[in-house]
């Protein structure tokens, strides 16, 4: 069966409501862990506290170091009516955008649009000292779903970022159901988030403390990151049939060269590769596929590179070894004069896909439905409907702030 074949009603399951973990744990790594093994039937119950039982020594593990953005934005119309912003992304490069002074364009998702048809929209808040500030609004463009809108604030000395903090709040996935608190502002980050830019966390991190951390170096175990930015597409229901009718996200992810090199020196001594997190697994198998790519083609231009969401299945990596792939890679990153890789990714991990690049996956529970269940699969067949009702019937906390598991692909 062609991957575009699959039907998405065979990737439901029945989650319910008191099962969505509203609320994080008082402490991360008190969260449940459920390990799982492509090799074995039986599960083991632990939690994160001691994950460095069940990662090999020696192991490198991989974390997605991107920091939430406060994306959220309530706004008024001069006539007094609210409107709410969602920043999805800029219209121009990241870094540079959120540290513009003065004005700022992103693509947005808008709440109240339909009473929005013209003019501006501004908040206002204030500082320590007193004083009061302004930013403002304005529709440049608009289609069926998105909104290009270009922010203006005084006084300009204020980067976006700094806006953002001031008056942004943080963008709760939908299904948590509520108002951002104040304790969201530190427990939607992992405790490594680093380069802001996702409005929505890469949750499996948010369980990692920086006493798992001394557990896991203290096995000898190297700990390495990868930046993906991650979009609201991620919470995007899957309302097609299939999944060839579904249009994956595309999401932003930066990697140095020195990772690179570190995967190489791994792939070539097998040395076991522990991911943190989908979205560090899609970066990853992100850069294997490209790549491939270039074991073909070694002139291609970066937008080419760039992976579309069915490359995964059209580019020929049967022959492909990892080192292989990750050394074609580097070599026209020096061609380029490149120190890091920065580029999109629409990769859909679904059953049909062989992953390449890890030995293990720690992951939260996700929403039924969903692509973060149909990546699950690809790595446990049908037996994600075993692990999947085990958790259900052991109490296992679902969704972002919920519980999580360690699926086990080779030994």
């Amino acid at each position: 069966m062609r991957v575009q074949d699959i039907r998405i009603e065979d990737y439901h399951y029945d989650l319910p409501d008191h099962r969505i973990a509203r609320y994080p744990l008082s402490e991360r790594d008190a969260s449940k862990l459920l390990i799982a093994s492509t090799q074995q039937q039986e599960f083991q119950e632990d939690t994160y506290a001691n994950i460095h039982k069940h990662i090999p020594a020696g192991a490198l593990m991989l974390f997605n170091n991107t920091k939430v953005i406060p994306a959220r934005l309530h706004m008024v119309k001069p006539t007094g009516g609210a409107v709410e912003i969602f920043c999805l992304e800029p219209i121009g490069e990241l870094s540079s955008e959120m540290t513009k002074h003065g004005e700022s364009s992103w693509k947005c998702l808008v709440g109240g649009a339909k009473k929005w048809k013209e003019g501006a929209v501004s908040a206002v808040w204030g500082t320590e000292d007193a004083h009061e500030y302004r930013l403002s609004a304005e529709i440049i463009d608009r289609s069926n779903i998105y909104f290009h809108i270009k922010f203006s604030w005084q006084p300009a000395a204020f980067t976006f970022a700094e806006v953002l903090s001031a008056i942004g709040q943080i963008p709760l996935p939908p299904y948590l159901d509520r108002e951002a608190e104040e304790l969201d502002k530190e427990r939607y980050q992992t405790i490594y988030a680093h380069l802001e830019g996702s409005v929505a966390a890469p949750t499996a991190g948010l369980h990692f403390t920086e006493a798992v951390f001394e557990k896991l170096t203290a096995n000898e175990v190297d700990l390495e990151y990868v930046t993906l930015h991650v979009g609201a597409g991620t919470f995007k229901p899957v309302s097609a049939a299939t999944i060839g009718h579904h249009d994956m996200h595309a999401e932003y992810f930066d990697v140095p060269r020195q990772l690179l090199e570190t995967l190489i020196a791994a792939a070539r001594i097998q040395r076991p590769i522990y991911a943190v997190g989908t979205t560090t697994l899609r970066t990853l198998e992100s850069l294997f596929l490209m790549g491939c790519k270039l074991l073909q083609k070694p002139d291609l231009n970066h937008a080419a590179l760039e992976i579309k969401q069915w490359d995964a299945y059209e580019v020929g990596a049967e022959n492909a070894t990892v080192e292989k792939a990750l050394q074609s890679l580097l070599n026209w990153m020096d061609q380029q004069e490149l120190d890091r890789i920065v580029a999109k990714t629409q990769l859909l991990i679904a059953p049909g896909y062989m992953v390449r690049m890890i030995d293990g996956l720690c992951t939260n529970f996700h929403q039924p439905g969903s692509t973060l269940l149909l990546l699950v699969a690809a790595l446990l067949g049908d037996q994600w409907k075993t692990l999947y009702q085990y958790a259900l019937d052991h109490d296992y906390r679902f969704l972002s702030y919920g519980d999580g598991c360690l699926i086990q692909l080779r030994k």
